[in-house]
C-alpha cells in the first residue's frame, strides 16, 4: 500500500508539471486583465515546435527555446488583437486554439509525413530523469529511502522547474513593483494610467511572461512526458489549467494545490486502468480517461465557493483623455 501511494504521488508530480506551468501563465495574463483561453493552443503549438526542433537538431534545449518562441509569438498576436485593437479576448483565444489544432497537424504532415506526428525522439534529444545526490544509496532504506529515491528523485528538469516556479511567481506578483502594477492593471487600470504608467505595456509584458511559461508547458508534453509530438496531444490540459487557476482564485500557492489535485485525479485514473474492482469488475478505459474532466467540472461547480477574478478582466482598456 505504501509503495502504491508513493507511485501515485510520483505520477501526480509528472502529470501536474504542465498544468502548473500553464496555470501560472494564465495567472500572469489574467492578473493583468487579459483572459487567456488560448493556453490550450499555445501549449499545443509549443509542443509541436519543441518536438520538431529537437528532432531536427538533436538538441532538447533548442527544442525548448523553439517552443517558448512560438508560444510568445502567439501571445503577442493575442495582445495585438486584444490590447492594441481592443478585440474580444475570448474570440481571439478561440481563434488561436483553432489555428494551433489545424496548423500543427498540417505542418507535421508536410515536414515529416507521419500523419501529423514528429519522429520519435531519442534520449539525447529529450528531457530525461535526473537522479538526485544520494538517491541510489538511500534506495534500500525503509520509508525514507523510497520517498527520496522514488518521489523526490527521478524527475526531469521541467518538473523541478515547475515546482520552483511557484515561489518565484509569488515573489514577483506580491513582492515586486512590477507585481503591484500587474495586479493594479487587472483591478483598476484607470488608476494605473493616472499614475503615468502604461497599462498596455504592463499587459504586453504579462502576456510575454505567460507565453514563456505556456511554451515550457507545451515543450514538456512532447520532449519530457512523451518522446515526440502527436496531434492534439495537449488534450484539454490548457483548459484544466484554467480550471485550476479559478480553483486557486488567481493566487500562486492555491493554484499549485489545484494543479496537484487535478494531477492526482489523473494519476488515479491511470492506475485504475485494467484493475478489477469488487462488485464492479474492470472499468472501461473510456470511463477512466474521462474521470479527471468530470471531477474538474464537479469541483468547479460546487466545491470552491465563489471565485471572483480581477475586476477589469476581459475589459479592453480605453485610455482616459
Amino acid at each position: 500500500m505504501f509503495e502504491n501511494i508513493i507511485l501515485i504521488l510520483d505520477a501526480t508530480l509528472r502529470v501536474s508539471a504542465p498544468l502548473i506551468l500553464a496555470a501560472l501563465a494564465g495567472l500572469f495574463s489574467e492578473r493583468s486583465g487579459i483572459v487567456n483561453i488560448a493556453l490550450e493552443g499555445k501549449m499545443l503549438s509549443a509542443a509541436f515546435a519543441a518536438a520538431a526542433t529537437a528532432s531536427i537538431t538533436g538538441s532538447v534545449w533548442l527544442g525548448l527555446l523553439a517552443g517558448i518562441a512560438v508560444s510568445v509569438m502567439l501571445s503577442l498576436v493575442h495582445g495585438f488583437a486584444t490590447i492594441t485593437h481592443r478585440g474580444d479576448q475570448i474570440v481571439s483565444g478561440v481563434a488561436i486554439n483553432m489555428l494551433a489544432v489545424g496548423l500543427t497537424v498540417t505542418l507535421g504532415r508536410f515536414w515529416f509525413g507521419l500523419g501529423g506526428q514528429t519522429p520519435a525522439l531519442t534520449d539525447e534529444s529529450r528531457f530525461t530523469a535526473i537522479t538526485l545526490p544520494g538517491a541510489d544509496a538511500l534506495a534500500d532504506v525503509p520509508v525514507i529511502g523510497m520517498i527520496y529515491s522514488q518521489l523526490f528523485s527521478g524527475h526531469n528538469f521541467l518538473v523541478y522547474l515547475s515546482l520552483f516556479a511557484v515561489p518565484a511567481v509569488y515573489w514577483i506578483v506580491y513582492k515586486t513593483r512590477f507585481g503591484l502594477r500587474l495586479r493594479a492593471a487587472g483591478e483598476n487600470p484607470h488608476a494605473v494610467d493616472t499614475a503615468g504608467i502604461s497599462v498596455a505595456w504592463i499587459r504586453y509584458r504579462a502576456l510575454i511572461i505567460a507565453g514563456v511559461l505556456a511554451g515550457m508547458a507545451g515543450a514538456y508534453l512532447s520532449t519530457a512526458h512523451s518522446a515526440g509530438f502527436v496531434p492534439n496531444m495537449s488534450a484539454g490540459k490548457g483548459f484544466i489549467a484554467l480550471a485550476a487557476l479559478i480553483f486557486g482564485k488567481w493566487k500562486p500557492v492555491p493554484v499549485l494545490f489545484g494543479c496537484l489535485l487535478f494531477g492526482f485525479l489523473d494519476a488515479i485514473a491511470i492506475r485504475l486502468q485494467g484493475v478489477e474492482l469488487p462488485l464492479v469488475g474492470e472499468i472501461p478505459v473510456q470511463a477512466i480517461e474521462v474521470l479527471p474532466y468530470i471531477l474538474t467540472v464537479l469541483l468547479l461547480a460546487g466545491f470552491i465557493g465563489r471565485a471572483v477574478g480581477p475586476k477589469a478582466i476581459g475589459q479592453p482598456y480605453v485610455k482616459s483623455r
